[in-house]
């Protein structure tokens, strides 16, 4: 099959892919494994060679990011379970002051989502949230509460290491430079956070009615006093911040080692270091120190588990995107891109971020629209992937293509997310009122990344 009719055959994919996950309910790693095995019979693929193509799709995702993945999601759950999240949002009220609340809790929220899914973070944060409101007359408790969901959902998106933007690391094929990423990834925040800043204070004046009453404000109060008390005594500010900066550091390094073109054993061990799977293993060690010296380290093996168990559907779902992908390479679709070049350059970074966009308005999770778009486009330095078919074939590239994907996995947040349902019950709006603020705010900040990236991106490609 070729032209049109391929890709008419891709669109239609795609789309039972939606279908499938969003109106029949089927888990998206069974709904993507089908819609590609459908989609490989469909357009003529030899059946004997079909197996193969699924086998290396699948275990290629699991070679270039699996225990990255588990690594970040694992010191993720230390930091949140040891009240390490708690000392990071302390420090940074700390710094930013009582004077501006809401970029304040801006500012907590994406720290701390940076290890913590965006969701837990919301929860973790929410009686900080509702404490300041109690103690700050005159504040917006729903302005609070957007610029918290923004400021978690920001890094949720754009910086490992959360598990999307490493999957999608591995999947465009820089894995290996996840300092660049993150790098890029804080990068990408910056207008991200001006527009999730601007409209909480513009959503702050808006009249919006919660269902929270002066009772209820106190017991939170009384909540959060007894939420720090539950971790007993909190760990320090340094060693808080250590699992996450660390990491960053050491990778940081690594790469500077290796674009000096360093020699010698210092630089070998620097370079080590500096490898995404080390580098996280050190910040592990870090927060296994935090579960020491908070008398938690009874709980490791609870906390590993717990984590095998949130990443794993996850990591399944990464490698069938990544078969997805295989599929639409060995289907020739990426020779039909490449015919029509004249047009795609019109499109270019583009792309990845409208596909995001619609599988995550679609199918409500974040996650799944990054690793699915992400196993689409394949490897930058592939000659028959969807990036080379756009012309993004470059490692700067694909670091701007995983912030467009970013973007794209953020707009829109509504009925289907959970995060979305997260952010209004524990704000208490109801959901015409969270279509107004969680939604139009998603939408705002997708957009005005994704018009940053693009920006970016004439300057930079």
């Amino acid at each position: 099959m070729t032209g049109i009719p391929l890709l008419i055959t891709f669109f239609l994919a795609i789309v039972l892919m939606i279908v499938a996950i969003s109106k029949w309910k089927i888990h998206p790693f069974l709904s993507l494994m089908g819609t590609s095995l459908l989609l490989a019979i469909v357009v003529g693929l030899p059946l004997a060679k079909i197996p193969g193509i699924i086998g290396a799709g699948f275990s290629g995702t699991f070679a270039s990011i699996g225990i990255v993945i588990i690594l970040g999601a694992l010191i993720g759950l230390i930091l949140e379970r040891t009240g390490a999240a708690i000392r990071l949002a302390d420090v940074v009220i700390h710094c930013v002051g009582e004077r501006h609340p809401q970029l304040a809790m801006m500012l907590m929220g994406w720290i701390v989502s940076i290890p913590v899914f965006c969701d837990s973070g919301f929860v973790i944060l929410n009686p900080i949230r509702r404490a300041i409101c109690r103690k700050i007359k005159g504040i917006s408790p729903v302005g609070m509460a957007v610029a918290l969901s923004g400021g978690l959902y920001t890094a949720h998106v754009f910086i490992p290491p959360t598990p999307g933007p490493i999957a999608a690391a591995g999947s465009l094929g820089i894995a290996d430079n996840l300092a660049a990423v993150i790098l890029v990834g804080i990068a990408a925040s910056i207008p991200a956070l001006l527009a999730v800043y601007l409209f909480s204070l513009y959503i702050a004046k808006k009249n919006i009615p919660v269902t929270e009453s002066s009772e209820e404000n106190d017991a939170d109060e009384r909540d959060y006093d007894e939420l720090v008390k539950s971790f007993g005594q909190l760990p320090s500010a340094a060693s808080s911040f250590a699992p996450i900066v660390v990491p960053i550091l050491l990778m940081a390094l690594g790469s500077i080692a290796s674009m000096a073109g360093m020699q010698g054993a210092i630089a070998t061990g620097i370079k080590f270091l500096g490898t995404p799977i080390i580098a996280l293993t050190v910040g592990l060690l870090f927060a296994v120190y935090l579960l020491c010296v908070t008398g938690k380290m009874k709980d490791f093996y609870h906390v590993t588990d717990e984590t095998m168990k949130t990443v794993g559907p996850i990591l399944f779902i990464t490698a069938a995107g990544g078969v997805l992908g295989k599929v639409i390479t060995a289907a020739g679709f990426v020779e039909f891109m490449k015919a029509n070049a004249d047009f795609l350059a019109s499109v270019g970074i583009f792309f990845p971020f409208l596909i995001s966009a619609i599988l995550k308005t679609a199918q409500g999770s974040s996650t799944v629209a990054i690793t699915t778009t992400a196993g689409i486009m394949g490897m930058f330095s592939d000659s028959a992937s969807m990036m080379t078919a756009l012309g993004l074939n470059s490692e700067m590239a694909a670091l701007l293509t995983v912030m467009a994907i970013g973007a794209g996995a953020m707009t829109v947040s509504h009925a289907n997310d959970s995060y979305f349902w997260v952010v209004t019950n524990f704000t208490g709006m109801d959901p015409q009122d969270g279509y107004r603020t969680q939604t139009m705010m998603t939408l705002i900040v997708g957009i005005v990344s994704m018009i940053a990236i693009f920006l970016a991106s004439l300057v930079l490609l």
